[in-house]
């Protein structure tokens, strides 16, 4: 998989494409990650890319030529056509399933923003897919740009070494993930559950299944009610099992 990350701060990116899982990954070239300042698509030789808003008011707004240039040049490097993704708080919220759906694709052009945001013709005439990490305000899209990436790259095939441990992250199955526990056994008196050190794999699967859908239920009830229909019929069943017991009203 190949990304291009426009940004006006590329040094941001030096750590984060060579450290951890992401960095091997890159290294075994399983992913490509190109960082590229926006500065050098810059009109005039002082590499500006932002001014004042028109009508007036704080702050400043990045120029829409420069990031056309740079997105149009991006794309033309390769044959294989790319998904131009613009990081804004008023983009589709990004989830499990939306960080699935693009790891399925081969390219990704990213770009970055800063200040009050991006000239709306760059949205108007380039299309992009916009995407929100959430209901709040960073600095910059970098740090976003970095969530995207992350959360994208683990889904493509070779780049976490075990599979299952991608399957069962939390979101993945309409579920938060379950409690996990390591050596030592008891810390202040909290112990490990008995379960989990029986070495009864059926009965660790289900203590894990059920903690999962107490947390979800509990926790994040909005996930029950969107992925009901998907739910297999012990997931299903343990949720009615918890609501009779005093848990939230139907999905």
């Amino acid at each position: 998989m190949h990304l291009d990350v426009v940004t006006i701060f590329p040094e941001l990116f030096t750590p984060f494409r060579t450290t951890g899982v992401l960095g091997k990954a890159v290294e075994r070239g399983l992913i490509e990650i190109d960082v590229h300042d926006l500065r050098q698509w810059a009109e005039n030789r002082w590499g500006q890319v932002d001014d004042e808003p028109y009508g007036g008011g704080a702050g400043m707004v990045l120029q829409a030529p420069p990031v056309l240039r740079a997105a149009r040049a991006l794309a033309a490097r390769a044959a294989q056509p790319a998904q131009l993704i613009l990081l804004t708080p008023s983009g589709e919220p990004f989830d499990q399933a939306l960080a699935a759906e693009l790891a399925a694709l081969g390219r990704l052009i990213v770009l970055c923003g800063r200040y009050e945001g991006f000239d709306q013709r760059i949205i108007d005439i380039l299309r992009p897919r916009e995407i929100s990490l959430g209901d709040f305000i960073l600095g910059g899209g970098e740090v976003a740009a970095m969530a995207v990436i992350e959360a994208v790259a683990r889904l493509v095939p070779g780049v976490v070494g075990d599979p299952a441990s991608v399957a069962d992250d939390s979101f993945s199955r309409g579920l938060l993930d379950h409690p996990c526990y390591t050596r030592p056994p008891d810390v202040e008196g909290h112990p490990v559950p008995e379960v989990l050190r029986s070495g009864n794999h059926e009965a660790v699967r289900k203590w894990r299944l059920e903690r999962a859908v107490e947390a979800t239920v509990s926790r994040r009830p909005d996930l029950v009610s969107e992925h009901w229909d998907a739910y297999p019929g012990e997931v299903r069943e343990l949720i009615g099992r918890m609501r009779r017991a005093g848990s939230d009203g139907e999905p």
